[in-house]
């Protein structure tokens, strides 16, 4: 392990790698500074940069972008009110008053470090966990993980925010997606007398389209509402030396929340939104002062950030180690793997040690790429958040669709992009989640060819209820499904009262 972190370092270590991290990380502090953007969004418009680069290279700049992300949504939270991202929705609760308060420096800068520190803290954390994860995982057999993808996709579908039928509708649409073209035997299926689709579809148009179209959709009907938002005063000063002082005051603060993001943002589809509240719900039931929340005080602005930044570390954990990508980035990021023709999953730490020490080496040296270009550059950062829909839109939509021609120098996978995108707005309008469509596409090849694996080598069903492991994962995915179920009952009873009379 020593001589593969070594030879990682070395080939991350190279002057056309770093300038790739750095590059990265500035575009996702850009992308996450724009409210509406997010880090989905940012990586997705890199991802086809990553074609023509090898291995270490593509993994370099998507970390980069994928670390500056999660940290860029601060700066429209803090200066305008509006969250950046989804993952810094809470940082506005108590940033913002802050900088209303005439301290704008103080807030951005106690974001940046306390950033800094939960991305330390999760690469800590995948370090030590994401080994030890996949060699217990090397026991699996295919009965294991194709119960194993069952658990996941229904987990993702029951944390839909409440849409539980819509949730699991959304995945199977996903599966079904994946079902184009040619099985693994060759045996053409669903190409709907075609000759285009013999060949299926590739993931990356599907992705862009279902995600970014409809989320650039969304920012179009929402160009009033940020018409009417006032533009940011650029005139930011940071005092170091009281920020390291609030941060001092926070250590354990900023541990709890760090290690809550990274756990969380081990789960399958939960990522730094789900953190982000948590940590911040938990700071606040700690605290001596809860009442102070949410008027500026630093402790919240902590809980927040650790907490979404330390949910890169922890989300590669399950991507890595099991193949199964914990959020939409990490799908994405799990398809520069596939692109380049490596498998996430138990075997890439023995077969691929030293890709894996590249993904540890360009997380630490994004950190603290991403803490020095938020302090040096925060003034132009907070100039982004001021970019007019107007433009932001057609520019992106246009970087999509260059990507997705890219990909196989193919127009049709352009056209592809724009139906997916179709398909997907219309799902979302109809509050369909679309983060459990996106995983169904991701690891539908995988779920199929695992399954027909396992009734190649025993065509009794029954043996997915015999053997231990995958039956446990068979009855978390039935329990996940009766949780949310009652959980969604619970609310419609809490909520009927009010609507009743």
């Amino acid at each position: 392990m020593g001589e593969s972190f070594l030879q990682a370092l070395t080939e991350v270590g190279d002057v056309y790698t770093l300038s790739l991290i750095v590059a990265g990380v500035l575009f996702g502090i850009v992308g996450g500074s724009i409210p509406g953007f997010t880090v989905t969004m940012a990586i997705l418009v890199v991802f086809p940069f990553t074609f023509a680069m090898d291995p270490v290279s593509g993994i370099a700049l998507m970390v980069g972008v994928f670390v500056g992300g999660y940290s860029g949504g601060i700066v429209s939270g803090v200066m305008l009110g509006i969250p950046g991202t989804p993952s810094s929705i809470t940082t506005v609760y108590d940033g913002y008053p802050m900088a209303k308060n005439g301290e704008p420096g103080r807030a951005l800068g106690i974001g940046m470090l306390a950033s800094f520190f939960g991305t330390l803290i999760s690469i800590i954390m995948l370090i030590f966990f994401g080994p030890l994860i996949a060699k217990f995982s090397m026991n699996f057999r295919p009965w294991e993980i194709t119960a194993l993808i069952v658990f996941a996709l229904t987990l993702v579908a029951g944390l839909s925010n409440g849409a539980l039928i819509k949730g699991l509708m959304a995945a199977a649409i996903g599966l079904f997606i994946t079902t184009v073209g040619f099985d693994r035997n060759s045996n053409l299926r669903f190409d709907f007398e075609l000759d285009v689709l013999t060949s299926g579809f590739e993931i990356l148009p599907v992705m862009i389209g279902i995600f970014a179209f409809s989320q650039l959709m969304n920012n179009i009907e929402d160009l009033q509402a940020q018409g009417d938002a006032k533009k940011v005063d650029t005139n930011v000063t940071i005092p170091y030396r009281k920020i390291f002082s609030d941060i001092s005051r926070q250590k354990l603060n900023t541990l709890r929340s760090s290690l809550i993001g990274g756990l969380v943002g081990a789960l399958p589809g939960t990522g730094g939104t789900v953190a982000n509240f948590l940590s911040y719900d938990q700071a606040k039931k700690f605290s001596r002062h809860p009442e102070r929340f949410g008027t500026g005080i630093p402790d919240g602005i902590i809980a927040s950030e650790a907490s979404n930044s330390a949910v890169a570390g922890g989300a590669f954990i399950p991507t890595l180690a099991l193949g199964i990508p914990g959020d939409l980035p990490m799908a994405i990021m799990m398809g520069v793997l596939i692109l380049h023709g490596i498998t996430p999953g138990p075997l890439m730490f023995e077969q691929n040690p030293v890709l894996v020490g590249s993904i540890y080496v360009s997380l630490l040296i994004g950190a603290f790429i991403m803490v020095a270009c938020q302090i040096v550059l925060v003034r132009w950062f907070a100039r982004v958040s001021n970019i007019p829909q107007q433009i932001l839109v057609p520019a992106v939509l246009m970087l999509c669709a260059v990507g997705s021609f890219a990909l196989n120098n193919n127009l049709f996978d352009v056209w592809v992009l724009f139906v997916f995108g179709i398909i997907g707005y219309l799902l979302w309008k109809a509050g369909v989640p679309l983060t459990p469509l996106i995983l169904g596409v991701v690891l539908g090849e995988n779920l199929e060819n695992q399954l027909f694996r396992a009734l190649e080598l025993d065509p009794d069903w029954t043996t997915f209820l015999t053997r231990p492991f995958s039956a446990l994962f068979l009855a978390l995915a039935l329990a996940s499904i009766v949780f949310s179920i009652l959980q969604n009952r619970k609310i419609t009873r809490t909520l009927k009262p009010q609507g009743g009379t």
